[in-house]
């Protein structure tokens, strides 16, 4: 154990040189950020076609509304960014790991693809859900309460935000499994300690779909069903993980 601790060089970096890291491997993800925004922006109106669908129908109009000139401007712009979020995101889950490798052992270095891969398809296959599933779920859920006597008139940048908001916390929501077997690799937590814990993670997770989707138990159940799951899944990824470590010591 005392050689594995060895190859690690984190342990003798000192605060400082720690920050200057954590701002290279920011710095850097912005980089790709900017590029995928600026990629982004030139495809913002198919992008913006492509987004409006889940809530079309329940427009009377068709369309969204704005109330100011540079409204629709405002809100393309910010659809760049948070696509370029998305599309970038193999970037910075790259600089990531190159912030957190340092501490691992020498043999875990070496799962660097696997991190990326795993960890940009589970991102993605977030936000998909809550295009896919979560948002037609909760308009629906949303625009029948109360009957339909009264008729919407949507804003462009409030339902942008709603849109966004969803899909970068299911994204994130959906990194659970990969954050957990990162602790376990870092020796935060073992698979017997997951598992006994469930109940309160559960309570935890509920507590956090309850703060980060708006306040209707629809939105609330739609993004704590998928992480419960996700926990589970993590709690498999976590004992591989462990038992690799054993046959690799």
């Amino acid at each position: 154990m005392e050689n594995e601790k060895a190859e690690t060089i984190d342990n003798h970096m000192p605060l400082t040189e720690h920050l200057t890291e954590l701002r290279k491997r920011i710095i850097n993800s912005l980089y790709a950020l900017v590029v995928f925004t600026a990629v982004s922006y030139e495809y913002s109106k198919e992008i913006f076609d492509f987004i409006r669908k889940p809530i079309e129908k329940y427009l009377p109009a068709g369309g969204l509304v704005y109330t100011a000139p540079m409204d629709k401007f405002m809100a393309h712009f910010k659809l760049a960014i948070v696509v370029g979020v998305i599309g970038s995101c193999p970037f910075w889950l790259y600089q990531l790991w190159k912030f957190v490798a340092p501490g691992l052992y020498k043999n875990e270095r070496k799962y660097m693809t696997s991190f990326i891969t795993i960890g940009s398809f589970l991102f993605i296959s977030g936000v998909a859900f809550s295009y896919y599933v979560a948002l037609p779920m909760t308009f629906d859920f949303l625009f029948s309460f109360g009957g339909d006597q009264d008729k919407p008139m949507i804003t462009i940048d409030h339902y942008l935000d709603f849109v966004s908001q969803f899909a970068i916390m299911f994204g994130v929501s959906f990194e659970l499994p990969l954050i957990l077997t990162l602790l376990a690799m870092a020796g935060v937590v073992s698979q017997r300690f997951l598992i006994d814990k469930g109940r309160f993670a559960v309570m935890i997770l509920a507590v956090i779909a309850a703060l980060i989707t708006p306040p209707d138990v629809m939105s609330m159940t739609v993004m704590l069903v998928p992480m419960i799951a996700l926990y589970y899944i993590g709690v498999l990824m976590v004992g591989i993980v462990q038992k690799k470590s054993k046959e690799n010591p």
